[in-house]
């Protein structure tokens, strides 16, 4: 059946996948809590009717702040039917920016997932000065359980039946029906409206691409109030295929264990850390067993698609596999068949030993104001580029402009952002191109690929431009380094901050290569200090004279959403770590 507006996925539900008994699942207490088709399409509209009766009506707002979690689903599909926007928000902001948002969408409502979400939001509503009621999927002392809208919409069901049913058959493709706010790696969110159309287009779209069934299982894992996140949620509704959500990023191997996934979402950080336990595992072998698995991993790095290394090198290739490849699968649950994978750079050496371990990344790209695919890689002959952001989705078209933009018009484009003509105005030029950011080219003529954000490129006091996030990608591919911000802007050459990868060196410390009571000890060492110089002038070797690294300095920190240095989505927030580092960044450029 055609689906044009999100809340449409319900009744696909009722007419094909009714009978599915977990169409959405959790753990809770340590079992997988299952919600039956049935349950979700009844709850979702007890939902909408106990809105109706709470007074709240269509263009109201409501922020929910939560793990990932099937009532997440419900809440947003009973919003949706009587046209209040959903304003899903990460649970990782601090007091000031919930604040802002609360206040900027002029919210009625207020949805968390348990107590620990009251420490910021209840301080926020109070600097609000206005009576916001909360709610809470789990049980929190200073909010209402959720069930009491759940418990109110089943006893007026009769009373605001049809008066959903007229509500939805009102709503258009293009009306408001999300809002997101951007993660603010600089400056205040900005709200990006997001109509059914956008978000529509966008799935289905996608579901082309991933082409799961009522049979596949799929592992959620980006936030469901990243707009990444949702669009998976929504394709793999659309598809029809279960649904479990990962408990927490420390939980997702255990996960994959139990539910044997046939597809899941990532990051490119979460695919990095899943390679770099491997690459750790692989460390820890000895003899012939460690020759044989890294010979396995040299040859998953030069994998290129559908035998085009030759007739020698995939015979080479399936004894990898028999002998090597095989386990990360079962590492995986053995079932995974595909990998969609966006929200920042993708290493390409990853892409390439992931493909050759049988693993396919379907590598993505995108933003909140594009809903968010406009290019992905597909799996079939001729569609795929390893190294590239991929083609452009189904109904979306792409430029480059004459500075290296990237330049997007299609269905998926938002409209605007929210009580902001200005920057709705400077994101559009007059021929209605909607400029991303990010600068990037197109290969073969069809591939993109994405190079850098524009506003991150800095010129050097010399007049030469440096593009961060290339040198960054590179760095990283080495074992020592976990994260690493080039900087130098108006200085005469590029420095970097890096963040070890502490789990290497703490192998090292178990092979008493060196020892070391804490980080600041290890960061401090001459051994250390000496093997990350020999790293530097290795990778230096790979970049042109004005792209080198002239210094560095290591840090002790671990970096991380919850301390400021990586945004809710694991990017770099460059702003904070400048901030965060002034002390080192005069080391490095002393005046």
């Amino acid at each position: 059946m055609g689906v044009e507006r999100t809340f449409d996925l319900l009744d696909r539900y009722s007419q094909l996948y009714i009978e599915k008994d977990d169409a959405l699942c959790s753990k809770m207490n340590g079992n997988w809590i299952k919600i039956s088709s049935r349950e979700y399409i009844e709850k979702s509209y007890s939902f909408s009717y106990g809105l109706l009766e709470k007074g709240l009506k269509k263009g109201d707002k409501i922020i929910t702040i939560t793990n990932n979690r099937p009532e997440w689903n419900i809440a947003d599909m009973g919003m949706s039917m009587i046209g209040v926007v959903h304003v899903p928000v990460f649970p990782s902001l601090s007091i000031s920016d919930y604040r802002y948002i609360i206040e900027h969408c002029e919210a009625s409502m207020i949805l968390i997932a348990d107590k620990k979400m009251l420490r910021n939001v209840i301080p926020a509503i109070a600097l609000t000065g206005r009576d916001i009621p909360v709610y809470s999927f789990e049980d929190a002392d200073e909010a209402r359980n959720w069930k009491e809208i759940l418990d109110l919409g089943k006893a007026v069901a009769g009373k605001h039946g049809n008066t959903v049913e007229n509500i939805k058959a009102s709503i258009k493709p293009d009306d408001f029906a999300s809002l997101i706010y951007t993660s603010g790696t600089t400056g205040r969110p900005k709200g990006v409206i997001l109509t059914h159309r956008n978000m529509v287009s966008n799935f289905l779209a996608a579901a082309e691409v991933f082409r799961l069934n009522e049979s596949d299982r799929y592992l959620s894992i980006l936030p469901l109030c990243h707009v990444g996140g949702r669009m998976g949620n929504y394709q793999t509704q659309y598809s029809g295929s279960s649904i479990y959500y990962a408990e927490s990023m420390g939980t997702i191997a255990s996960n994959m264990a139990e539910i044997k996934p046939d597809g899941f979402d990532a990051v490119p950080r979460i695919l990095e850390k899943f390679y770099d336990v491997i690459i750790s595992k692989g460390n820890k072998l000895s003899g012939i067993k460690k020759k044989l698995f890294f010979w396995a991993v040299k040859l998953g790095l030069k994998y290129q698609p559908f035998g085009q290394n030759g007739l020698l090198y995939e015979i080479r290739l399936k004894i990898a596999d028999r002998l090597i490849f095989s386990k990360w699968r079962q590492a995986l649950g053995d079932r995974v068949k595909i990998v969609g994978c966006g929200g920042a750079s993708l290493q390409p050496r990853l892409e390439k030993v992931f493909w050759a371990a049988g693993i396919k990344i379907i590598n993505m790209y995108g933003l909140t104001e594009t809903s968010p695919i406009i290019t992905i890689n597909r799996t079939e002959k001729g569609m795929v580029k390893l190294g590239s952001v991929g083609m452009t989705i189904e109904g979306v078209e792409v430029k480059i402009a004459g500075d290296g933009e990237i330049l997007c018009k299609g269905p998926n484009v938002t409209p605007g952002y929210y009580k902001d003509p200005e920057m709705t105005k400077e994101a559009f030029d007059e021929d209605g191109w909607f400029h991303t950011g990010d600068i990037g080219h197109i290969e073969d003529g069809k591939f993109l690929m994405v190079t850098d954000r524009k506003k991150e490129i800095f010129k050097l006091s010399n007049g030469k431009f440096i593009a961060p996030q290339v040198i960054e990608n590179l760095f990283k591919e080495s074992p020592l380094i976990d994260q690493i911000i080039v900087i130098g802007e108006h200085q005469k050459f590029p420095s970097a901050i890096i963040m070890p990868n502490f789990g290497y060196f703490n192998d090292w410390k178990n092979s008493n290569l060196i020892s070391f009571e804490n980080y600041e000890e290890l960061i401090s060492n001459q051994k250390v200090q000496s093997l990350f110089t020999e790293e530097v002038e290795k990778l230096n070797k790979k970049l042109s004279a004005p792209e080198r690294i002239a210094r560095f300095r290591l840090v002790q920190d671990e970096w991380s959403p919850d301390t400021g240095e990586l945004s809710p989505t694991l990017k770099l927030r460059r702003h904070f770590i400048h901030e965060k580092y002034k002390g080192l960044i005069t080391q490095v450029y002393p005046k």
